[in-house]
C-alpha cells in the first residue's frame, strides 16, 4: 500500500472514531499501537511496521467534509 494513501486512511479513521482512551503523548514519544483497515477491509496493526518501516501519521481537520 502506497504510504500517503495510509496516512490518509489512518487520519480519515482516526477522525471518525470515537476515542476509547486518552494518552498523554509527548514529542518524542513512542505511539500507542492501533488497527485501521486498508483499502481491501483487512485490519492493519501499527505495530507491523516498527522497525520496518517509517509511518507519517497526518491529521486534516474537515478534509473530504465539501464545507
Amino acid at each position: 500500500m502506497k504510504p500517503i494513501l495510509l496516512c490518509t486512511l489512518t487520519a480519515a479513521a482516526l477522525f471518525a472514531q470515537a476515542p476509547t482512551q486518552h494518552t498523554h503523548l509527548k514529542v518524542g514519544d513512542e505511539a500507542p499501537d492501533f488497527t485501521l483497515p486498508d483499502t481491501n477491509n483487512k485490519p492493519v496493526n501499527l505495530s507491523d511496521f516498527r522497525g520496518k518501516k517509517n509511518v507519517v501519521l497526518a491529521f486534516f481537520p474537515a478534509a473530504f467534509t465539501g464545507g
